[in-house]
């Protein structure tokens, strides 16, 4: 149970962090969402360092705040993105976005339904948990996260590399008047057209 002072930073984190992921989705500017994310990511640190898992607090400080989320504001203000021209064709898929935020909000009903009817199944499904004398916190996450949940890891992995390569497709342009790599011309080259030889007066230049 928490006490009067770690309820109200529990509350404080939370709303703050619920607020700022709001503001990520709703925030017209896409350097403001960006920013709105690290300070999500920030109060989230914060909840887990007051529940004890001060491992993952600082991973997500030092990896998505400290990495991930300043690449996403220096991508976002260097490559200068048209996201009016992105958001044209948008509403054809607003149906499919529709269908799949149903399907995720009927999973969360049933999970908080299930836990709120029968609050045994909490119990039957955790495990103890270790000493943090026997097991540290970063032991006992490794061995969790690479033994028995080694296959959705991976998993997890594969559907960021698709949504990785997905992005670039889609912030991929390409412009008029730009001199492009041509590998199999390179590979194909003989020393007759890669060389060119010219013949120049002694005192005088090209």
């Amino acid at each position: 149970m928490l006490t009067g002072l770690e309820a109200i930073f529990f509350y404080l984190f939370a709303f703050v962090a619920v607020g700022a992921a709001f503001m990520v989705i709703a925030s017209r500017n896409p350097v403001h969402s960006v920013l709105y994310l690290i300070l999500t990511f920030f109060n989230a640190a914060a909840l887990f360092l007051m529940t004890g898992a001060e491992f993952l607090a600082l991973i997500l400080i030092v990896v998505y705040v400290g990495a991930v989320a300043v690449l996403f504001l220096f991508v976002v203000m260097m490559l200068d993105v048209d996201f009016a021209g992105l958001k044209r064709g948008a509403l054809q898929y607003a149906p499919v976005g529709a269908l799949v935020g149903i399907i995720l909000a009927a999973e969360l009903i049933v999970v908080l339904g299930g836990y709120t009817f029968s609050p045994e199944l909490a119990v039957e499904i955790s495990r103890p948990t270790p000493s943090p004398l026997e097991r540290q916190n970063t032991q006992a996450l490794g061995d969790i996260l690479y033994t028995d949940y080694i296959y959705f890891f991976q998993i997890a992995g594969l559907i960021l590399l698709v949504a990785m390569i997905g992005a670039i497709v889609l912030t991929l342009r390409h412009k008029e008047g730009v001199k492009r790599q041509d590998i199999a011309a390179q590979v194909a080259r003989s020393p007759e057209t890669a060389i060119e030889v010219r013949k120049v007066e002694t005192g005088k230049g090209l």
